[in-house]
């Protein structure tokens, strides 16, 4: 008997501990273990760009120092100043804000108008078409690399900028984007997909053409996916390290990702005014999300689930 009782008395006592495990279990899975998670990753990605800009306020010798410290000793902003006039810098940013600039008007206008084909416009073979340039996803860049060189060694520029074929210009940098995206133009047909049809068919109802339909009707309502992809070809451009150092041969041609690396390996490298370069390179791209981020999370969000 005794033992019945003190069994049953031990009962609201384990009772009240599993409530305590639900509850750890609950912050676990619910709100809060996530948002660990993500602050911790945030962390770990905001650390390198975080350590770049602290190198660049910091001393050459500051710099040589170990243990390296997390906070300058001397904020030394003339750092910056000096890492304009350590490297040509304004003829390097120039030369890649008329690649960014080209690349990105080409690839603004060539996927929103082939998206609208296969998205909009009812004609034989558009599910198969579509399918194979989604295709070409999967092919790996280096395999057409070469090909692509010979093609645009054998293309005449006419004298631009001082060169015979298109090597050695911008053009095999900016021409290739008036051509599509097939990541670009899946993003803009899923978010195109989700505009309602009658929209569409009241404007040829009105009378209007497919272009009108296109420009009026359509193009307004695709606006925040049309900046996505203004966004990521603009970053992809303004980044681009492989295809100048492929297709550029003058050095007052290199845009700032290649300029820099060239420059580096030629002079001898004081790596505060190193750092303090990539900096100046790398906060266009900041400012521009900060400008444009919630246009871009619209865009990747609603055309990732309409359609």
């Amino acid at each position: 008997m005794a033992t019945t009782d003190l069994t049953g008395a031990d009962r609201p006592a384990a009772a009240a501990v599993r409530p305590k495990r639900r509850s750890i279990t609950k912050v676990l899975t619910g709100s809060v273990g996530p948002r660990i998670i993500l602050v911790a990753a945030a962390i770990l990605f905001i650390l390198p760009f975080y350590w770049m800009v602290v190198s660049a306020l910091k001393t050459n010798q500051e710099f040589a120092q170990f243990p390296p410290s997390l906070i300058p000793q001397h904020w030394v902003w003339q750092n910056f100043v000096d890492a304009v006039n350590y490297i040509p810098f304004g003829l390097y940013a120039l030369n890649s804000l008329i690649i960014t600039v080209g690349v990105t008007i080409g690839a603004v206008f060539s996927n929103t108008v082939v998206a609208y084909g296969f998205s909009r416009i009812q004609w034989p073979g558009r599910n198969f078409f579509f399918y194979m340039c989604i295709a070409t996803l999967f092919l790996p860049y280096p395999v057409i690399l070469v090909a692509l060189f010979d093609i645009f060694g054998r293309l005449p520029s006419f004298g631009l900028q001082g060169s015979k074929s298109w090597v050695d210009t911008f053009l095999p940098l900016i021409v290739p984007a008036f051509l599509g995206n097939p990541f670009y133009i899946f993003l803009m047909r899923q978010f195109m997909m989700g505009i309602p049809r009658e929209l569409s068919d009241a404007s040829r109802v009105d009378g209007a053409s497919e272009l009108q339909t296109f420009w009026h009707v359509i193009l307004p309502l695709t606006k925040p996916a049309v900046v996505v992809v203004a966004i990521l070809s603009a970053v992809a451009a303004w980044n681009e390290f492989l295809l100048p150092l492929l297709y550029l041969q003058s050095n007052d041609k290199y845009p700032l990702a290649v300029g820099l690396a060239f420059y580096t390996q030629e002079h001898d490298v004081l790596y505060n005014l190193l750092m303090a370069a990539s900096t100046l390179i790398v906060l266009p791209v900041v400012v521009m999300f900060l400008l444009f981020q919630r246009f871009f999370i619209e865009g990747i969000t609603v055309g990732g689930v309409k359609g």
